[in-house]
């Protein structure tokens, strides 16, 4: 991919019911100094970004957690992209009726600018990742959003951007998010990034995000479901007990690591714990999307954002997915998504 302006590739997607899509990719070169929202700054940033749907179809912004990428759905690959149970053809999000726009956040783990190699990096806020959306959608030439589908930590990025330019968006769909991060979410992550940053110095920096990651988990699903799923009798391995969960943790952990870099979950997971926004400046339509068995997002606080939004539904859901089920619940989100974005 070039790291340039420009449109990198167009190509039709493969015959797979998926006709008349097109997929667009491209690196966003910003040149000069980009000054982050709280005090920071960078030189010479890299947006990776990535559009797919047909040809002048409405355009609807599709971002997720801190390790979710632009590669939101891939039409030529089975179960291809990290939201692939809820966007494609006939579901909640249909790329055949809209184009998705995503893009690698600053920070990340993917191709974007981030940290590299240990050197530093400035604290980034969702109001950064809205300068960038905000840049994005001038680079392509889009002068009005459809929406901003935002799930976890791209509902902050979409509270942001609806914060700082209304007049670029018709509507907000926020699921799993808030105008500020939850107290006891905080705790869990600071945690979090507490084990992350010792590692990096003790040299075991890969280890460190395994243990990180695997405590998360523990954060993102419901005690239902664990309950459901891990109740079974330990077993004896090389003359240790090893509870069902326990695996569980520390094989997703062990997964996640070979593909994510330390420094950016402690990066992207600070900004989680420094959101804040104002939620009665935010006047653009918000539907949001509340799991009432989120740990991390818990009902009270979208119940208390959605009477401080100026014009805001919400929406109750239960899943034993919790947090996640943002990833798993098309059948709920789907009539939802259509009532939001066809009025």
């Amino acid at each position: 991919m070039s790291n340039d302006n420009k449109l990198v590739s167009l190509h039709a997607a493969a015959d797979d019911g998926a006709a008349g899509i097109q997929v667009r990719e491209g690196v966003l070169a910003i040149p000069g100094e980009l000054k982050l929202h709280f005090g920071g700054t960078l030189d010479s940033v890299s947006i990776a970004w990535r559009l797919v749907g047909p040809a002048g179809a409405p355009v609807v912004v599709t971002i997720g957690g801190i390790s979710a990428s632009r590669r939101v759905w891939i039409p030529d690959e089975p179960r291809g992209g990290w939201w692939h149970e809820v966007v494609g053809p006939g579901l909640a999000l249909d790329p055949q009726k809209f184009r998705l726009l995503s893009f690698d956040y600053l920070g990340a783990s993917a191709d974007s600018t981030g940290p590299r190699d240990g050197a530093p990096f400035p604290t980034v806020s969702a109001y950064d990742q809205a300068e960038i959306l905000l840049r994005l959608i001038n680079h392509l030439g889009i002068s009005s959003l459809r929406a901003i589908t935002g799930a976890s930590y791209g509902g902050m990025v979409a509270l942001a951007f609806g914060e700082r330019y209304p007049d670029r968006v018709a509507r907000l769909i926020v699921i799993s998010a808030a105008d500020r991060a939850h107290p006891m979410a905080s705790a869990w992550r600071v945690v979090q990034r507490r084990i992350v940053k010792f590692a990096i110095d003790s040299g075991n920096a890969s280890q460190g995000l395994e243990l990180a990651r695997a405590l998360a988990m523990a954060t993102y699903r419901s005690p239902e479901e664990f309950a459901a799923r891990f109740a079974g009798s330990a077993r004896k391995v090389d003359d240790k007990h090893v509870l069902p969960v326990e695996e569980y943790l520390f094989a997703r952990g062990a997964e996640y690591a070979k593909t994510y870099r330390p420094e950016s979950f402690v990066c992207l997971s600070e900004s989680i714990d420094l959101h804040r926004v104002d939620a009665g400046r935010i006047f653009a339509p918000v539907t949001a999307i509340a799991v009432r068995e989120d740990q991390l997002v818990p009902l009270g606080d979208m119940r208390a954002m959605v009477a401080r939004l100026p014009n805001a539904e919400l929406h109750e859901i239960s899943s034993v997915y919790g947090h996640d089920a943002f990833l798993k619940e098309n059948r709920r989100l789907a009539p939802i998504f259509a009532n939001a974005l066809n009025s």
